[in-house]
């Protein structure tokens, strides 16, 4: 590293460190733009965000182990330099290949499976993930060299301290990145417009880097760059036109919730979020079987809520039953103004109340009672979604329901042939509304409507409506009694009696039955990728050793407890964006203060104290289960402010594992840091992965807990009798 020679030492440390600042701010934004556009892409449910985010977190490790090779260049200053410039272009590029590509790879509006979502998602993830991955090590090799070089007698923690130092520098970028764009790009511009400004703040830090290093072309080429900026604002316009082909884009915006689209088609508008349609104008079968299902068991209803679906025209509909007031819940601000400006009609009205907040959340608090509750979700695709599903919903449902009131929602269609994966589904939600509800009704309409309630309930549906003079357009008397022949009513109903596991917060097996439903409509690659997944699982924790497994463990945890968190959190307080984005920043502060803590620790005990931060990880992760439990007993205010806490104890625990591991072993800078970063990387790709595809889903939280628990207990053993061999 003959380049670094001749530089002052301390000039070195503050521009590798603001490199890595600047790289960890445009990681995170680069991240949460892509995965947006990517879900939206591929039309994705949880499942496929975790196998993006697992794509990403191993690619990235994939970059650092490569970085192992990084003492061997010549000029790595350069080699830092011309990376810095790749970490700004290459995010924009990547989303217009997403939009541009997608369509040209794979046929127009066909379902992908998981084997070519994998493979498109690696394509499209792998040149950013490589370069910033490898950026890392590079780092870490140059600040060990010029540490080594310069002989600071200060400096205790040697060579080695320098990985901490990145690891700090990034984790703060990485804050930075994440409020900005969370809290504030996100509500104002789109995706490409954000991510300019990461690529603005790199171009300028590489023409600076570039400079002062001597490398006048690659100054240069970074001012031009910057320059060329100004004239991509439009990009996203057109981008997103290519997107949707004949459609016309007539309005695009992002909320913190999702990426809104509007097009319009042969006079027809259609709404769509994150790639899925959410509605179109003159879907009279949405509108009225949504409305007529569960307003026609209780004709004179005076009060009705409606969570989720108002602006498609459902809440316009309600009215012609002459209610006195319809509640309107609706999360997304951005979909409701969409609406308004779009289609105004279908809201304007004294009768019709919007409360723009996560419905799960407006439940727990009302005091209001309402004869007829409408839930009109999408299906429970995610844990997120499945929180409307779950025993605990429905006894709150119960509660703020009149004497007789029913609970109606949609669950999966019916073709006259009811699948295994559907019956299970139907079974698991006809069983968890036994705890809360005497009688259950499944109506098999274009959707399977389900029914709830303590009073009767009846599928008489077309008589109920005669009788009450009510207009309709698609459900007519001819068309209902197709619909709800004997012979189909009895395939729903014998469907539904089948055994099945109770849906909970915690344990949330209609999300894993919803799962395995979603899959048998294109199971391609999903065996191989089930496969390959288990076997990582297993071969990965065999193959690494001592301080490395103890940093998989601890990455393993950080991804699987921030997603049982994160699920607490909406549990426990709803779904409400600057709730989640607390604990989210709350995770990224404590991994920064973690590592800041470690860094200032005497290196003697190195070993030792990471034995320690494995075995307090372990604990943590064994005794959260109870602990919210407790939370969920406590009143709304002091679990608001808990589970940010202990989010931010776990991360203090796992920020403070990776200084600490690079001192535990005295090995050269570059491999060391390749090894750990690697390893770290590794752990929460499979962390993510598993807990939100499979443990979760299958086993529930509790046990997922227990088996970070034990994989953090045993690394902490191992690497404790590693050391008593010594």
């Amino acid at each position: 590293m003959t380049m670094i020679d001749n530089r002052p030492a301390s000039e070195t440390r503050r521009l590798v460190l603001a490199s890595i600042f600047a790289l960890g701010a445009a990681a995170v934004m680069t991240q949460l733009a892509l995965l947006r556009e990517m879900l939206a892409a591929f039309e994705g449910n949880e499942m496929v965000f975790g196998i993006l985010l697992g794509n990403w977190l191993l690619l990235t490790g994939a970059g650092s182990w490569l970085g192992r090779r990084a003492q061997r260049l010549e000029k790595p200053l350069r080699t830092l330099t011309v990376f810095q410039l790749l970490v700004a272009v290459l995010p924009l590029a990547q989303v217009v290949a997403v939009r541009t590509l997608r369509n040209a790879v794979f046929i127009r509006g066909a379902m992908i499976g998981m084997s070519e979502t994998t493979l498109a998602g690696a394509v499209v993830l792998a040149p950013f993930c490589l370069v910033s991955g490898y950026l890392l090590t590079l780092a870490c090799s140059i600040l060990g060299h010029s540490a080594s070089k310069s002989k600071d007698p200060t400096d205790d923690h040697g060579d080695a301290g320098e990985i901490g130092r990145v690891y700090v520098a990034d984790s703060l970028g990485s804050i930075v990145g994440g409020v900005l764009f969370s809290f504030a790009l996100v509500r104002v511009l789109d995706h490409y417009g954000a991510l300019l400004i990461p690529a603005a703040i790199n171009l300028t830090l590489a023409a600076v880097m570039a400079w002062r290093w001597a490398f006048r072309p690659l100054a240069f080429a970074a001012a031009a760059l910057l320059a060329a900026l100004a004239f991509t604002t439009n990009m996203d316009a057109l981008t997103t036109q290519w997107q949707y082909g004949r459609q016309k884009v007539v309005f695009r915006g992002n909320s913190p919730y999702g990426k809104l689209v509007v097009t319009e088609s042969a006079r027809q508008l259609n709404f769509i979020e994150n790639g899925l349609p959410l509605f179109s104008t003159h879907n009279t079968e949405q509108i009225e079987e949504t409305v007529h299902y569960a307003m026609a068991q209780r004709p004179d209803a005076r009060r009705v809520l409606l969570i989720g679906g108002g602006m498609t025209g459902t809440a316009r509909e309600i009215l012609k039953y002459g209610v006195q007031e319809i509640t309107y819940v609706e999360l997304d601000p951005l979909i409701l103004s969409a609406a308004q400006r779009f289609v105004p009609d279908t809201l304007a009205d004294p009768r019709i109340k919007i409360v723009n907040t996560d419905g799960r959340l407006f439940v727990k608090q009302t005091a209001n009672r309402y004869d007829v509750v409408i839930v009109d979700m999408p299906a429970p695709d995610s844990t997120q979604i499945n929180r409307f599903y779950t025993a605990e919903f429905y006894a709150e449902i119960k509660r703020i329901l009149t004497p007789g009131g029913v609970l109606s929602f949609a669950l999966g269609r019916y073709e006259n042939y009811v699948s295994p994966e559907l019956a299970r589904l139907l079974s698991s939600a006809r069983q968890t509304l036994r705890e809360s509800f005497r009688h259950t009704l499944l109506l098999p309409g274009g959707r399977v409507f389900v029914l709830a309630s303590d009073g009767e309930l009846t599928d008489a549906v077309a008589a109920r409506i005669a009788a009450r003079g009510i207009p309709t357009r698609l459900m007519t008397r001819h068309y209902l009694d197709a619909m709800l022949t004997p012979e189909r009513l009895a395939a729903v109903r014998g469907a539904a009696e089948q055994p099945a596991t109770l849906n909970q917060d915690f344990n949330p097996s209609l999300y894993y039955y919803h799962l395995r439903y979603w899959l048998s409509q294109n199971p391609k690659g999903t065996g191989l990728l089930t496969a390959l997944l288990l076997t990582a699982t297993i071969v990965c924790p065999l193959l690494l050793r001592g301080r490395a497994l103890v940093v998989f463990a601890g990455g393993f945890a950080a991804s699987a407890l921030e997603v049982v968190l994160l699920l607490g959190v909406q549990i426990l307080c709803g779904s409400v964006y600057h709730q989640v984005g607390i604990v989210v920043t709350a995770f990224m502060a404590g991994l920064a203060v973690g590592a800041w803590v470690a860094n200032r620790l005497s290196p003697s005990p190195a070993r030792r104290t990471l034995t320690t931060l494995a075995m307090g990880i372990g604990l943590f992760a064994a005794m959260l289960p109870l602990a919210l439990t407790q939370l969920a007993a406590l009143p709304f205010a002091a679990a608001r402010a808990l589970v940010p806490a202990l989010t931010f104890g776990l991360a203090v625990l796992v920020g403070m594992e990776f200084p600490v591991a690079s001192r535990a072993e005295r090995a050269e800078v570059t491999v060391t840091a390749a090894q750990l970063y690697a390893a770290d990387f590794a752990g929460a790709c499979l962390g993510a992965l598993l807990t939100s595809s499979i443990l979760i889903p299958l086993l529930g939280v509790a046990p997922t807990c227990w088996i970070t628990a034990g994989l953090n207990l045993v690394s902490a053993a191992l690497l404790w009798r590693r050391k008593r061999q010594r």
